[in-house]
């Protein structure tokens, strides 16, 4: 460098510290180097000084087992591999982000307790749910398409409903003839089968928390807030009855719609999902090139397999490992597959 060229360097070093920028070396693996280049915009402006914070702490935490148990629950839903754990990464990933997403896209929602939680904390301008399973649709459909009359007569059933096993196994074998009495039933199948299992042949809670058997896991007051709740939210959420696959073609080529996808897990031979789920057979192969191709940015969620990591390394997601201690205070691992 000539001394004209180390000159103006200097002089450009200046300015920048009198801006409060300082220059600093630091090491980075070649692994790293490219989220680091992500972070520059953050390191740059002072205004985003809170969210670096927040990453840090992030990142401090990272390997400590989340507990399902102290995370805010705002799903109606008992759902099986539902996501409470997850609700501080999806946090972190959207405050984090580039953009505010205008659309956060949840099209396997089951519980929905991702795309709850994002509309509930204001992370998205609005959240896009679908369902195809026509049970757990339904309760959905009425809490936020619904009339105000659908959803208080769903409320008010919830809260006269008198567990016992003749009134349960009266309301799961019913052939409901209206979407909110399917409603209703979703609740009560979701609520008294053994740990929310909605697939068929699901058995019925027997001894249940404490003891208690069905009436273990019927909170009708905290159902009816969390319903009131989520209707309260009804102009910030989207809801579909439609395949998943359908609906990420919707947005695919959308730069600010953000995607959450938690597919059944029956990648890689697992057989988890197809006990679960009445809908659990996917191409997870086809899901995988499809997110690939999303213009916004993804996040999807699965178990640790073989095959799933194979097809991460083959589409270019960045793989996460995230310990979590389950109900049964067991630490188990998932992964997070990001994009970009």
């Amino acid at each position: 460098m000539d001394a004209t060229a180390l000159e103006r360097q200097h002089r450009r070093i200046s300015r920048l510290k009198a801006q409060g920028v300082f220059r600093s070396t630091i090491l980075v693996h070649q692994e790293c180097k490219s989220v680091l280049d992500d972070l520059r915009p953050f390191l740059l402006d002072p205004n985003k000084g809170k969210q670096l914070v927040m990453f840090t702490e992030a990142m401090q935490s990272a390997a400590k087992p989340i507990n399902v148990a102290q995370v805010r629950q705002l799903s109606p839903l008992r759902y099986p591999g539902g996501k409470t754990w997850l609700v501080p990464e999806i946090r972190n990933w959207l405050v984090l982000a580039k953009h505010r997403p205008s659309m956060l896209v949840e099209p396997f929602a089951g519980g929905a307790m991702v795309g709850l939680s994002v509309a509930g904390e204001d992370l998205a301008d609005h959240v896009f749910l679908s369902e195809l399973d026509g049970d757990v649709a339904a309760l959905w459909a009425i809490i936020f398409q619904g009339t105000d009359e659908d959803v208080s007569w769903l409320c008010r059933h919830i809260l006269e409903f008198d567990v016992t096993l003749t009134n349960v196994k009266h309301i799961i074998g019913s052939a409901p003839d209206t979407l909110r009495a399917l409603a209703f039933r979703t609740i009560v199948k979701n609520r008294m089968q053994r740990g929310g299992i909605m697939a068929e042949g699901a058995g019925l809670t027997k001894v249940g928390e404490n003891g208690k058997g069905l009436l273990s896991r019927w909170y009708p007051e905290t159902l009816v807030k969390r319903i009131e709740a989520l209707r309260f939210l009804r102009h910030q959420i989207t809801f579909e009855h439609k395949d998943a696959f359908e609906v990420i073609r919707l947005y695919i080529k959308d730069p600010n719609a953000y995607f959450f996808i938690d597919p059944p897990y029956t990648a890689g031979g697992k057989r988890a999902g197809s006990r679960l789920y009445t809908h659990s057979q996917i191409d997870h192969e086809a899901l995988f090139a499809l997110m690939a191709k999303a213009k916004g940015s993804v996040m999807m969620t699965y178990d640790d397999a073989p095959e799933v990591r194979r097809l991460a390394k083959q589409y270019g997601f960045r793989v996460v490992e995230i310990p979590m201690k389950n109900t049964h205070h067991t630490i188990i691992r998932e992964l997070l597959l990001m994009k970009p």
